[in-house]
């Protein structure tokens, strides 16, 4: 073989390598996101799509304030259970990392935050409508102590009972990153700091969060995709009294208005793009996971 021909091969052999992978991701995601961009400019009557290119479908979207009133909805989900998360999963792991010396005690109480993962989402889901009900537990132990005379009604089937159903089923996707990131961190940066004279809400501003905001980050993009993404909780938790922008796409695709809900998922996939390109912009996570 001449050198010019193995100089070609060499220089095609990493495009061939990925080849595979990347057919497979066309396959799996590319042809699947383009049908749904394609099917957002046909038009439909309830009935049946017409392969007709109109504008209609975002036109119809952009312009209605419901569906304004439902992607603030959700985008207040999302915002509220990733500011809990945040508090939780950076709570949690400074717990494990820097108090819990034993490596067997960390790995037990770590695995102990996975249990709830040991059963499906719709059980742990459903399994607050019990506990949060008017003839509840929680209703039932704060009449007990006599902190509450009567009921009450905002702990099930309101906007409360869906952001504590979101933040007690992705918790978990935040402590995981921010657990690996502290695990990271030399201890001998701690002890100089406090050598130094940093008090320790210093060590935890000035070393351990800008040390952990690889793990904060990824733990962000999981929880708020995840957020946005759903619609089973919102319907489920809020008894049909709130609703999301999914929410309105399962209802459009129920009423066979494919074009619309297409439409309406192009919307969200833009939204959920520009937030997770704004938490890039503030942690360049690729540099960070190289080190």
């Amino acid at each position: 073989m001449s050198s010019r021909s193995s100089g070609g091969v060499s220089r095609l052999s990493p495009y061939l390598q990925v080849a595979p992978l990347a057919l497979i991701m066309l396959a799996m995601v590319g042809i699947p996101i383009g049908t749904v961009i394609l099917l957002s400019f046909w038009e439909s009557d309830g009935i049946a799509v017409f392969p007709t290119f109109t504008w209609q479908n975002y036109a119809e979207v952009l312009t209605s304030p419901l569906t304004l009133t439902l992607f603030l909805n959700t985008l207040k989900y999302a915002l509220i259970t990733l500011a809990a998360t945040i508090l939780i999963g950076f709570t949690c792991s400074y717990f494990l990392v820097f108090h819990v010396r034993n490596l067997k005690w960390q790995i037990g109480l770590f695995l102990l935050c996975t249990i709830p993962f040991w059963t499906s989402n719709v059980i742990r889901m459903v399994s607050w409508i019990p506990f949060l009900g008017r003839e509840g537990l929680f209703n039932q132990l704060l009449i007990g102590a006599g902190v509450i005379d009567q009921p009450l009604d905002v702990l099930l089937y309101s906007d409360f009972a869906v952001v504590l159903t979101y933040i007690h089923l992705f918790t978990l996707f935040m402590i995981v990153p921010i657990f690996n990131s502290m695990s990271k961190i030399n201890p001998s940066l701690i002890e100089a700091a406090r050598d130094a004279g940093a008090s320790p809400w210093q060590i935890l501003t000035g070393v351990i969060i800008p040390l952990s905001k690889t793990g904060i980050a990824l733990g962000a993009i999981f929880v708020v995709t995840l957020v946005m993404g759903d619609f089973f909780v919102v319907r489920v938790m809020s008894g049909g009294q709130s609703a999301s922008v999914v929410s309105a796409m399962k209802n459009n695709i129920d009423q066979l208005f494919y074009p619309v809900a297409s439409a309406m998922a192009v919307l969200l996939v833009v939204v959920v793009l520009m937030m997770v390109a704004a938490i890039l912009r503030v942690v360049d996570i690729r540099s960070e996971l190289a080190r």
